[in-house]
């Protein structure tokens, strides 16, 4: 429920209120009243009354009356907008690797894991009605975010992931298990649309399920598979423990075996892309987005309660108030 102004810009003719205030007092500045002459003025002594402290008052009730029925002209609502969503979202599932390697410093200024992060935060904000979970894996597998459609508890359990080594976790890269848990957090929905998107940068040397199991196992509960091999191929930067402290950056061959996700791609009826920096990753995460529509159809309504009464009333009651007392108490005597 939110307070709106159907004709809001109506609202600017207030500006002229205090203009006009000034003006009427002014007017009654110099108003000229009938008198009588007195031989001395002595003979006059003049006395504050309450009628005329109070006059003013008469002023100030017309103006506020001119106030509302300005505001009432601009039409205040409360406004009540809902939406109804018909059909249903995609159940998806994020597997991405969290090995040493991953801190590799080909993605600038970023490291691959801290852009795959940010890629993958955008593409979240944009399934708005899909449940969406989080596996990470390294030599283990890890559920980091159960199926969810609260997508800031997701964002914020995303931005948690760090590196396996820093996380004191053994180092490796089980493609099969972080594959295989994924599957299993997606076996028992019901979803018409399952998808699982693995993002790694290495050769499967973990683990005691092999990708291809994995892979079949996807197959057989009717889940697709996006695979991204990630990193450019040849020497990149590495930081390392330095023996003296800190870090330094050496060198290392980019290990990435491809054959493998392009054959859990096939396997599974989805597709293998290569990311070599973050502009080729978020192209990839918009392909995806393009190619798994969720079904949902929206429609929204929308109720205005116009409020124009609550406003025009008080300033007719103002107007009679103003009125009856000019010709009353406050009445002038020529």
């Amino acid at each position: 429920m939110t307070f709106q102004f159907a004709a809001p810009w109506l609202l600017s003719l207030l500006v002229f209120v205090p203009i006009l205030g000034y003006l009427l007092n002014r007017k009654q500045g110099r108003h000229q009243t009938a008198g009588l002459r007195f031989a001395s003025v002595s003979l006059v002594r003049y006395t504050r009354t309450w009628r005329s402290a109070l006059r003013p008052l008469l002023s100030l009730a017309r103006l506020l009356a001119l106030s509302l029925i300005i505001v009432g002209l601009a039409r205040p609502q409360l406004a009540h907008a809902k939406e109804v969503v018909h059909g249903q979202g995609v159940d998806m599932i994020i597997a991405q690797d969290i090995s040493g390697s991953m801190a590799s410093l080909d993605f600038q200024p970023q490291n691959r894991l801290e852009a795959a992060k940010a890629v993958i935060k955008d593409f979240i904000s944009r399934r708005t009605y899909d449940r969406i979970g989080l596996v990470v894996f390294a030599q283990e597998a890890f559920n980091q975010s159960p199926m969810t459609t609260d997508h800031a508890v997701l964002e914020r359990l995303l931005q948690q992931v760090r590196l396996a080594p820093d996380l004191q976790l053994e180092d490796g890269t089980a493609i099969g298990h972080g594959l295989a848990n994924a599957a299993n957090m997606l076996k028992d929905s019901k979803a018409s649309s399952r998808v699982i998107i693995l993002l790694t940068d290495g050769v499967n040397n973990s683990g005691e399920i092999s990708p291809e199991t994995a892979a079949d196992a996807a197959r057989a509960l009717g889940i697709k598979v996006y695979t991204i091999g990630m990193g450019r191929p040849g020497q990149v930067p590495v930081p390392v423990d330095s023996p003296f402290g800190g870090k330094e950056i050496v060198y290392q061959e980019s290990d990435l075996d491809e054959a493998l996700l392009q054959q859990i791609a096939q396997k599974t009826g989805g597709e293998y892309f290569r990311a070599t920096d973050t502009a080729d990753l978020q192209r990839i995460y918009d392909r995806i987005d393009a190619l798994e529509k969720s079904q949902i159809e929206i429609t929204h309504y929308s109720e205005e309660i116009e409020l124009v009464g609550w406003v025009l009333l008080p300033a007719l009651m103002l107007i009679l108030a103003e009125q009856f007392l000019s010709h009353t108490l406050f009445r002038r005597i020529p």
